[in-house]
């Protein structure tokens, strides 16, 4: 799929202003950095209450950490795994890659080693998240272990890399302790991942048959992937009705019942996305299993800014 108009004429605009150096950070993904700092300001959000990020407690923190986590760690991630790659079609958050740039690779190494100098200035717990993804992430994309290429390894890494890791790291910026409620909260982010994560393949199946990448979504192959993510959106909605009852909620309240509400929300979000994919898929053409893709990115910020509702109040 072609970008838009208007995205063309920015990136003109782009290669005007920073010539070749654009290709860098246009692999780096910045459409994604907005998904991420939420998903990872979540976690701070979690720790210490709205009132707590109106007043501003450990708001600077918070912000090192996004930063290292959303542009040194996962940009630099993104630009490792393109260098490798070395897509012609749609990848996920950069319609019509340009071509890797000779030191794509170098520049990726770069940035993550940038951010991982900014997390030793953070608690502990920071540092050792960020040194846990690193390690994933090289493993994930880097030769010979390339485990992108790997069916349930590429999983593994995502679910726990982006869906629980990345969110209790904006938590771990504050340095307190994770409370038991909120534990579960962190953990349905896994299997949450864990759905959208072969969702994100569906639509480069193609590609990544003629690239020899084995991954999760050809394993499975559609139907089976979609079945999977709906099974995997089922447990997350368990763990944070868990979440909820071990939080104290109850029924005869009017904030818990909206807190209810707003589970039963999550799961409205994600099953408008599933049913109608699940009832079409066989009919789906690769550009219209990309735009359900982006549906199932607004259940996603559906679910995370209903959390932070729910649990940071």
């Amino acid at each position: 799929m072609s970008a838009p108009p208007w995205a063309r004429g920015a990136r003109a605009a782009g290669y005007r202003i920073l010539g070749p150096g654009l290709a860098y950070l246009l692999h780096t993904r910045p459409a994604e950095w907005p998904i991420m700092a939420a998903h990872t300001t979540l976690g701070y959000i979690l720790a210490v209450g709205i009132d707590g990020v109106v007043n501003g407690e450990g708001r600077w923190s918070a912000g090192l950490g996004v930063l290292a986590w959303v542009v040194g760690l996962n940009g630099g991630t993104l630009a490792i795994n393109s260098a490798f790659d070395r897509d012609e079609g749609d990848i996920a958050y950069l319609r019509d890659p340009p071509p890797p740039p000779a030191h794509l690779f170098v520049f990726g190494l770069g940035l993550m080693g940038a951010g991982l100098a900014v997390a030793f200035t953070l608690p502990v717990p920071f540092r050792v998240a960020y040194g846990i993804c690193f390690l994933l992430s090289i493993l994930y994309s880097v030769p010979p272990f390339r485990l992108k290429a790997v069916a349930g390894a590429d999983w593994l890494i995502n679910m726990w890399g982006f869906g629980t890791l990345t969110p209790f790291a904006g938590w771990a910026t504050t340095g307190l302790p994770v409370d038991p409620a909120r534990r579960l909260v962190l953990l349905a982010f896994c299997p949450l991942f864990a759905a959208l994560y072969p969702l994100t393949q569906l639509y480069q199946m193609d590609e990544d048959r003629r690239r020899g990448d084995v991954t999760l979504a050809l394993r499975l192959g559609l139907g089976r992937s979609l079945l999977v993510a709906a099974g995997c959106v089922a447990v997350a909605v368990g763990l944070l009705v868990a979440a909820g009852v071990r939080a104290g909620w109850r029924t005869h309240s009017a904030d818990d019942l909206a807190r209810w509400a707003g589970v039963l929300l999550i799961a409205a979000a994600w099953a408008s996305v599933l049913g109608p994919w699940l009832a079409r898929h066989a009919h789906l053409a690769a550009r219209e299993h990309q735009q359900r893709m982006y549906l199932a990115l607004a259940a996603w910020a559906v679910t995370d800014l209903t959390v932070a509702l729910a649990w940071g109040t």
